[in-house]
């Protein structure tokens, strides 16, 4: 795609001017509670859905104290006096044609009620807004705000106009209603150009795809005059969502491909061929897949970029820990950045119990040719840190395992060639870039989660990595078995101890885990916003549907989601002793294990469990990703209905690792037809972990695939819904990457670029980086 001589004006500054400027001081202020403080946050502020002036809102669907705008007919409105506080009241009644709504307005003088009892008449159709409320049985809005269709207009050709169009329904406020939004709009609106809004697609775009430009389409979505004019209008702007997004993620792409990485090409007869030939499994073809791309990158001269997800237990590690040995073989390090002490000292173990005696380097009965892995975590002891950086800034440790202490001035390396990144989603941009920054030259990069990412979501957020993914389980693994266990049925919750009991007496391990640490007010309080938010120190209790990419958690609970958000939820403490003291568990060893236990009472909790000391662990979701024990057969979540459906996936991938089969139990409190219901039945219905996240997006609200909304803010994404524009993501992508081949830096496209600083500004633009 060829740059225009004449594309280098820059945008326009209209779209920036103040609200209060535009529209004054008093109609500003409402709207800015909305979080719309300029002329494009206004006009970026789009309906939410379209009312037909002849299709009345279904007014069953109320729910106190939401706050709503609803279409209705008129049905009756009277005045009288009230004796017992004295003034008046106008009580009026409007209809859905089958269920009513009560509006009632208070003055101190009848008199005030004249223009309400004039304007409500009966047969009058009219938008009613303000916050449901029950009185008597009856739903009710009290001073409501309204406008009349047809009648409120400026003259009676408007009012035709009006009566006959759809009718555009904002997000909106008790002091910012719906068609005050609307009137807003359209004063911002009206008076501008095609010149006053430059547009962020390219005209080759547009024309290609048959998409009407920036102008036309806000004229589309705020004043339609048929369904067809919205509906044209909404694609275009959702397209251009995709393509900015997609834009920059090509340009960082780009980028990318122009650094330059020292080649780790694979060397024959060194420490990877002699770790392939003492692996006691074989690899699965998968394994072997994604391993010859990963060397085959490695050997370039341009720094790898590369995500790799997996089924749960697929073997992400050996992958890793291959791509590890061909840079360590070529002279080089890898670093392991890890979110937790937990697991960074799980990759630990595992990796030495891989490596053998290839990892003792220096070591008496180490091998010939060997290297050292090394551990850096915040609570290390001196002594052992002051050896662990010697080995990492010398070059002795090949492989250096840590958390966010690798990050800090005193860790440096002699040569670091590979950085891998594990739960990604979990490390901001500054902390990746530190790491990477102790490397002479861009470092290759391998990026893996343990959360299965639907191709949309991997398009829309991982966009800018080469992806890889993992679907085989390794042979001699049979499989897990989900049960739901109502939690209200004594002898179903008996029974579950019953087969903790019998599965350790099989000689296998059990996990109980729980949303809390300790039930104290604060965790209730916690509790309330959503489980797993419990502070749980080091961070391993996070929700999994996080995900990075997706905002918002399913595991929130509340009204609507299978029982009151007050509940008081199971705790570590409580649970610990509660089992210690069940006759079915009679003589088992119960621990614990949560983030609030220092690194070394962790280290000896995992380490009894492993061992059989210790049978029966109750837990936090401390234990989600990364810790393996094979001999764990059993898990039982409690209040599992409180977590989400990727989450649940995750822990259950903690047993059945060995070759035992494995048996999750859920226990939770999920009324028939609940969305927490729903999710834990699709849970117990499938062990495909893509096929539940595709299930977890679709169930659950989508979130901010850009961060805001891990924060509780709204999503970023206005039109754009990555569970159903597959397409048009696909599609933004391909022009996107077009574009940006002919024009890396978009130096041809100013208004592209300006569009791409204010879609990722800020949080979004380091939720982006993390990919």
């Amino acid at each position: 795609m060829s740059v225009p001589d004449d594309a280098v004006v820059r945008p326009g500054a209209r779209q920036d001017e103040p609200l209060a400027r535009v529209l004054g001081e008093r109609s500003a202020a409402p709207l800015a509670k909305l979080g719309l403080r300029t002329a494009g946050d206004l006009l970026r502020h789009y309906p939410r859905r379209y009312s037909e002036p002849g299709t009345l809102t279904d007014l069953a669907s109320l729910t106190v104290g939401e706050h709503v705008t609803v279409m209705a007919e008129v049905q009756q409105a009277t005045v009288r006096e009230m004796r017992s506080r004295g003034g008046a009241m106008l009580q009026a009644v409007v209809t859905d044609g089958s269920r009513t709504l009560h509006l009632t307005f208070f003055a101190k003088r009848r008199g005030a009620l004249r223009v309400h009892e004039q304007r409500l008449l009966p047969g009058r159709t009219g938008m009613f807004t303000g916050v449901v409320s029950d009185y008597r049985g009856q739903r009710q809005l009290t001073h409501p705000d309204y406008q009349l269709i047809g009648v409120d207009a400026d003259d009676e050709a408007a009012a035709l106009v009006e009566a006959s169009r759809p009718i555009p329904i904002y997000p909106a406020s008790a002091g910012a209603p719906t068609w005050r939004v609307q009137r807003c709009v359209r004063t911002v609106l009206d008076p501008l150009t095609d010149a006053d809004l430059p547009d962020p697609l390219p005209e080759p775009v547009r024309a290609r795809r048959g998409l009407v430009g920036l102008r036309e389409a806000l004229g589309l979505v705020h004043e339609p005059y048929d369904d067809g004019q919205w509906r044209r209008g909404q694609d275009r702007l959702r397209f251009e969502e995709a393509f900015v997004l997609q834009a920059e993620l090509a340009r960082r792409r780009a980028r990318t491909a122009q650094q330059e990485a020292v080649a780790r090409p694979r060397v024959p007869g060194a420490l990877l061929d002699q770790f392939d030939e003492r692996l006691p499994f074989a690899l699965t073809a998968g394994q072997r897949e994604v391993g010859e791309t990963l060397a085959r990158e490695l050997a370039g001269a341009h720094p790898m970029q590369r995500l790799l997800q997996g089924e749960v237990g697929s073997g992400k590690t050996v992958v890793a820990l291959r791509a590890m040995l061909q840079v360590v073989d070529a002279g080089g390090q890898a670093a392991l950045l890890a979110p937790t002490e937990v697991l960074a000292a799980q990759h630990v173990r595992t990796l030495r119990l891989l490596l053998g005696e290839l990892a003792e380097g220096g070591f008496l009965g180490g091998a010939d040719l060997s290297t050292r892995v090394a551990l850096l975590t915040g609570s290390q002891g001196a002594a052992a840190r002051r050896e662990n950086l010697l080995d990492a800034a010398s070059g002795r440790a090949g492989i250096v395992v840590g958390t966010h202490a690798l990050l800090t001035e005193t860790v440096q390396f002699a040569d670091l060639g590979l950085v891998v990144v594990d739960e990604q989603h979990r490390f901001g941009v500054e902390q990746r870039d530190l790491l990477r920054a102790k490397a002479a030259q861009t470092p290759h990069l391998l990026v893996m989660t343990a959360t299965p990412i639907p191709r949309t979501v991997a398009m829309t957020v991982f966009g800018d990595l080469e992806t890889s993914t993992l679907r085989e389980i390794p042979a001699g693994r049979s499989g897990v078995t989900t049960h739901v266990v109502p939690a209200d049925n004594a002898a179903w919750v008996e029974r579950t101890w019953q087969r903790v009991r019998e599965e350790v007496e099989r000689g296998g391990r059990a996990y109980v885990v729980c949303p809390r640490i300790e039930p104290d007010d604060e965790q209730a309080k916690g509790s309330r916003r959503g489980a797993g938010r419990h502070g749980d120190g080091d961070g391993a209790d996070l929700l999994a549907d996080d995900l990075g990419a997706l905002d918002g958690s399913a595991a929130d609970g509340g009204p609507g989601d299978g029982g009151p958000p007050a509940r008081v939820l199971r705790s570590v403490v409580d649970v610990a002793a509660e089992l210690r003291a069940r006759p079915a568990l009679a003589g088992l060893q119960v621990g614990e294990l949560h983030g609030r236990m220092s690194p070394d009472e962790k280290e000896r909790a995992l380490a009894d469990f492993a061992s059989g000391r210790v049978p029966v662990l109750v837990c936090t979701t401390v234990i989600e990703v990364g810790v393996d024990v094979p001999e764990a057969t059993v898990m039982v979540v409690l209040d599992a209905d409180r977590f989400g459906l990727s989450q649940l996936h995750q822990l259950r991938g903690r047993v059945g690792r060995g070759s035992a089969p494995g048996l999750c139990l859920l226990v939770a409190r999920a009324p028939e037809g609940t969305p927490a219901a729903t999710r834990l039945a699709t849970l117990a219905g499938t062990s495909d972990g893509f096929e539940l996240a595709a299930a977890d997006l679709g169930l659950r609200r989508e979130g901010d695939v850009l961060g805001a909304a891990q924060s509780g803010a709204t999503s970023s994404l206005r039109l754009l819904r990555v569970t159903r524009d597959a397409d048009v993501i696909a599609d933004a992508r391909a022009d996107a990457r077009e574009l940006v081949d002919a024009d890396p830096e978009l130096v041809g496209w100013p208004a592209l670029r300006d569009a791409i600083d204010r879609q990722l500004a800020g949080e979004r633009d380091e939720f982006l980086d993390r990919a």
